[in-house]
């Protein structure tokens, strides 16, 4: 069996590392996973080109499990997909795609390894969230936070003007989001839960307002630690990395695709660190 994870860039996944940690420890010396570079205008054709998938072809022939997808594809996705999870639907975003009788089922583990990362961080039930950020990542937690029992959330953005499709995300989970501007960060310092969905650097600036948060989950893995969750855990506050929601969204791929459920969560950690840290020190 085959599987791939596709998207722009794509260089620096570390899928790749995860899923074959994963196929090792688990036996399935006959899978592979693979990294397309991918756009949205190729993805249609890359797509069809995925033959014979799992439920087609001849007996012993290689097929296509499934794939990963990452930026820009998890929207543009949807409708080359035949059947959609309801929670891809809400989220507005595929991030898997598994190959089921010939057919493409989307569905997103974004949700699930968000949740995951903060329960094994300790954070389980917030009282109260504030989201940094309004793009496919920050559509995603809000998606977590309702299975977390949150029911509204405040979302602080560059432009407000630009957040409108993370706010019908939130319509459609039927969360009541309030919009502001990131410069109003001071206001919401007291919520239980920061999450920055920020790209690497961008929360830097807010490092000294966000020390005084409870708890903070940074979706950037590296470098890490980054400035806002050094004075986060310099202050006693709990923090959470991005690692830890990449981890666990590929744990629920590789449960998706080879249909198991006995996937080796430490082996791939171990695996994606060392890859990490190998990463951290080669040279420029």
């Amino acid at each position: 069996m085959r599987a791939a994870v596709m998207g722009s860039p794509i260089a620096h996944s570390l899928s790749p590392f995860l899923h074959r940690a994963a196929y090792r420890e688990m036996g399935l010396a006959g899978w592979s996973y693979e990294a397309f570079e991918c756009d949205e205008a190729r993805l249609p054709g890359l797509l069809g080109e995925l033959t014979p998938v799992r439920g087609q072809g001849r007996a012993g022939e290689d097929a296509w499990a499934g794939l990963s997808l990452t930026m820009p594809l998890k929207r543009a996705v949807l409708p080359l997909l035949d059947t959609v999870s309801e929670l891809a639907v809400e989220v507005g975003g595929a991030n898997t795609v598994v190959f089921r009788e010939g057919r493409r089922h989307g569905d997103n583990t974004d949700v699930y390894g968000i949740v995951r990362a903060l329960a094994e961080a300790g954070v389980r039930a917030p009282r109260s969230a504030v989201v940094l950020g309004g793009g496919a990542t920050a559509a995603s937690t809000l998606a977590a936070l309702r299975e977390l029992g949150l029911h509204a959330a405040t979302l602080l953005v560059r432009e407000p003007a630009r957040a409108g499709g993370t706010a019908e995300v939130a319509e459609r989970l039927g969360m009541a989001l309030a919009v502001e501007t990131l410069d109003k960060l001071d206001v919401f310092t007291g919520a239980d839960l920061v999450v920055s969905t920020l790209p690497g650097g961008a929360a830097d600036p807010f490092a000294d307002r966000l020390a005084r948060v409870p708890a903070l989950f940074d979706v950037v893995y590296s470098p890490w630690p980054t400035r806002a969750a050094a004075a986060v855990a310099a202050a006693g506050g709990t923090v959470v990395g991005g690692f830890a929601m990449l981890l666990h969204q590929a744990v629920r791929q590789v449960e998706l695709m080879t249909g198991r459920t006995d996937v080796p969560v430490e082996a791939m950690r171990a695996a994606g660190e060392a890859e990490i840290r190998r990463r951290a020190t080669a040279p420029a």
